[in-house]
């Protein structure tokens, strides 16, 4: 039985009228009794009020973990290397072997194929083995004081409080990620609120120990927002020699039979029909591997944000089912760290929109590098080499 926990009163988990939002920073008790005053003003119980944010905590170690993701500065062969192992591979066929009616269940309801699910519930929490110790409550207040990101978890704070309401979190014991995420395939109490399924119907929803509610709920989520049934997101393909790079990265979509009337060939099996509006991406520059990409590629940043984590889910969710190992090739060297901290700053200086100094090759600073390579007469293909730096 599915149950799509969506209440009138969902709106004031975002908004709400005459409520003046508090700004991010400053004294932490202070920034708890803002909170506190506005769930009064968003109509909650004084008692449930009291209850919910009586001992929240500010939590150095999540501000240090949010800081701290440089796994997401690694380059494509590297990143999904280190999360696509062997064991992994394993263990994902593995529980598709176990749970195949689920999976053929989540396909039949939501669109969402086994390998999707599969790549997700192994990267978030290993297949639930890992699904965090932080108390929930206590990561959402201090992010959302923080001032990265306080539109993201300013509403996340709020969104719990709602699930304290209904009797799903207790905001003292309820533990999971760094970020706030719950369960094995790690979702924000938005989410969980907007999407989340009782797949066993036990009358509850517990992301954390029913696979069902948390297989279903992810493919709930993902139908949600945008996925499209029977359509793909990811095939490896072979570029014509001369192909033109600047047509590469996402800010391009042509037809797939415009794509293969240029040359392009996939690595193995077929392309999809020639009407889909698809990509062409090379995470790691034209000597590395090279993909197709589709809408539902695009969905997938629903997810994460992250190129590089997408990009390596959706290559991991193709081998799942059944396509082969990517043909490699011999990229040229990227850059370090600090390399990439120093082109994001002259491309900054340059004009271009880089989406912040922070080290990392997102989709943004992939755009400028891109046209910078074309205005100097590189290829353009987005990936970024010493050389590349020397000339700017």
């Amino acid at each position: 039985m599915q149950v799509l926990r969506v209440l009138a009163t969902l709106a004031a988990l975002t908004a709400a009228t005459g409520v003046h939002a508090q700004s991010c920073g400053g004294n932490f008790g202070a920034f708890v009794d803002g909170l506190r005053t506005e769930a009064l003003q968003r109509g909650y119980d004084r008692g449930l009020v009291d209850q919910f944010f009586r001992g929240v905590q500010f939590n150095q170690a999540v501000i240090n973990a949010d800081r701290r993701q440089g796994i997401f500065q690694r380059p494509f062969l590297d990143f999904s290397r280190a999360l696509i192992s062997q064991n992994r591979m394993n263990a994902g066929r593995a529980n598709y072997d176990r749970h195949r009616a689920l999976f053929d269940r989540a396909q039949s309801e939501y669109g969402v194929p086994h390998g999707i699910l599969l790549a997700f519930w192994a990267f978030e929490t290993d297949f639930g083995a890992v699904q965090g110790d932080f108390n929930t409550v206590d990561a959402l207040v201090t992010l959302a004081h923080d001032c990265r990101r306080p539109e993201l978890f300013r509403p996340q704070v709020f969104a719990a409080l709602e699930m304290h309401q209904r009797g799903d979190l207790d905001p003292r014991r309820q533990r999971g990620a760094w970020a706030g995420e719950i369960g094995m395939v790690q979702k924000l109490p938005s989410d969980i609120i907007n999407y989340a399924v009782d797949g066993d119907g036990d009358g509850r929803i517990d992301l954390q120990r029913s696979v069902p509610d948390a297989i279903l709920s992810a493919a709930s989520v993902l139908q949600a927002k945008g996925w499209r049934a029977g359509e793909p997101w990811m095939h490896e393909i072979a570029l014509p020699q001369g192909f033109d790079l600047r047509q590469s990265g996402l800010r391009t979509q042509r037809p797939v039979d415009e794509w293969t009337h240029m040359g392009v060939r996939p690595t193995h099996g077929t392309l999809p029909a020639g009407h889909l509006e698809a990509s062409i991406i090379v995470p790691q520059g034209r000597g590395g591997p090279a993909f197709m990409v589709f809408h539902n590629y695009r969905v997938l940043f629903e997810w994460n944000q992250s190129f590089i984590y997408v990009t390596t889910a959706a290559y991991f969710a193709t081998r799942l089912q059944g396509a082969p190992v990517y043909q490699a090739g011999n990229p040229e060297t990227g850059l370090n760290q600090d390399q990439m901290r120093a082109l994001q700053e002259r491309l900054s200086q340059r004009g271009f929109d880089v989406g912040g100094i922070d080290g990392i090759l997102g989709a943004n600073t992939r755009a400028a590098v891109q046209d910078i390579q074309a205005q100097l007469g590189l290829p353009a293909d987005g990936w970024p080499t010493p050389q590349l730096l020397r000339m700017l």
